[in-house]
């Protein structure tokens, strides 16, 4: 079978694409598992000897949600202090930063964009130890970077990124766990099956889709490991169904957007099972007071003081891996919501695959 463009597709069924290569997740969870651990493993301890002292991480897009992702688990996992780069201080303002003893990682799905690699390329010119993250081994962001990690994803032609996040998401802690010289893979081990049990309920975010179909707005806030997720999630809903979506952190939400929030905008609230979801707790008891119409996707005991939500499997599941499956009820919940509003989530108005920023 030969793969279909975007405009075969949409004339086939709207959403084809997204919908198969957010059933791929599973299947690529337990690929980098079985056969990408060992070499990320391996990049992780060259990169240990060398004892970096900060880190920097440079994005863009979804890839930025992922790079955030990363943020939290190198300070909360190992007490190395991060950054996420501006770009433009290097690709338009000629800045000239010293980062020796600096590790450098740039997430890129399609590894193509120019700003990306030109920074990645000043970075190791810096003295910076750098390492791309990709979904192509060929791509010239891999080219310029001391190291790199393939996240084995395989090829997403779907414009909103699924598979490549997770993947992303789930290399990005095996990478940690093997700075600090964890197990990763056996800590990891039981995510495919609980991704695949996830996708199984799609009926059930069908059935919440209904509540979006014609929202004009929404917002959607966590804390601590969650917030990736709740950014990701916004953007999701916003490329395939237009809908804006405003993400923030439950501590930022209290500090003037809380005001925004009535009983007619929907809030979506990722709850993590730990201390990112004690700490969002608050937030939660005052949103129930505003009267908002309130949906958490997280723990039982927590949808079941919301207006409505998705459970997901926390018991066992560290709080840093919980981001993997906590993304995956959302991106079905904007491909359902897009499908319901008539539109076609593969491949969404003025937006292109690979996005060159310089």
């Amino acid at each position: 079978m030969t793969d279909t463009t975007p405009s075969e597709a949409h004339a086939e069924r709207p959403g084809r694409m997204m919908s198969r290569e957010t059933a791929e997740q599973p299947e690529v969870l337990r690929r980098i598992l079985d056969t990408g651990a060992p070499a990320i493993r391996a990049t992780a301890e060259a990169i240990a000897a060398r004892r970096p002292r900060f880190v920097l991480l440079t994005a863009r897009g979804t890839s930025d949600h992922a790079a955030l992702y990363a943020k939290y688990l190198l300070e909360i996992r190992l007490g190395i202090p991060c950054g996420l780069t501006s770009m433009s201080t290097i690709t338009a303002y000629g800045a000239k930063p010293d980062l020796r003893d600096v590790l450098a990682v740039t997430v890129s799905q399609s590894g193509g964009s120019p700003d990306l690699v030109a920074s990645t390329r000043a970075a190791r010119e810096a003295g910076a130890i750098t390492l791309a993250v990709t979904n192509n081994p060929d791509s010239p962001l891999a080219a310029v970077s001391e190291h790199h990690i393939d996240v084995l994803a395989g090829p997403e032609r779907a414009l909103p990124a699924t598979k490549t996040y997770t993947a992303a998401l789930l290399c990005l802690y095996l990478l940690v766990e093997g700075l600090g010289g964890g197990d990763g893979p056996a800590v990891a081990a039981p995510l495919p099956d609980l991704a695949a049990g996830l996708l199984a309920r799609q009926g059930e975010i069908k059935d919440l889709a209904a509540r979006y179909r014609f929202a004009e707005r929404m917002v959607i806030t966590s804390r601590g490991y969650g917030y990736p997720t709740a950014k990701e999630a916004a953007l999701k809903m916003m490329e395939t169904s237009y809908i804006p979506a405003l993400a923030y952190s439950g501590a930022d939400l209290l500090h003037g957007p809380l005001a925004m929030v009535d009983n007619i905008s929907p809030v979506i609230a990722v709850v993590t099972d730990g201390s990112g979801g004690a700490a969002l707790q608050p937030v939660l008891d005052r949103l129930r007071g505003r009267g908002a119409d309130l949906v958490v996707v997280g723990p039982k005991a927590q949808v079941e003081q919301a207006s409505a939500g998705f459970v997901l499997p926390t018991g066992g599941v560290p709080e840093e891996l919980q981001p993997v499956l906590e993304i995956i009820p959302l991106q079905l919940l904007a491909y359902e919501v897009t499908i319901a509003r008539g539109q076609d989530p593969d491949a969404p108005r003025a937006l292109a695959k690979v996005t060159e920023t310089r």
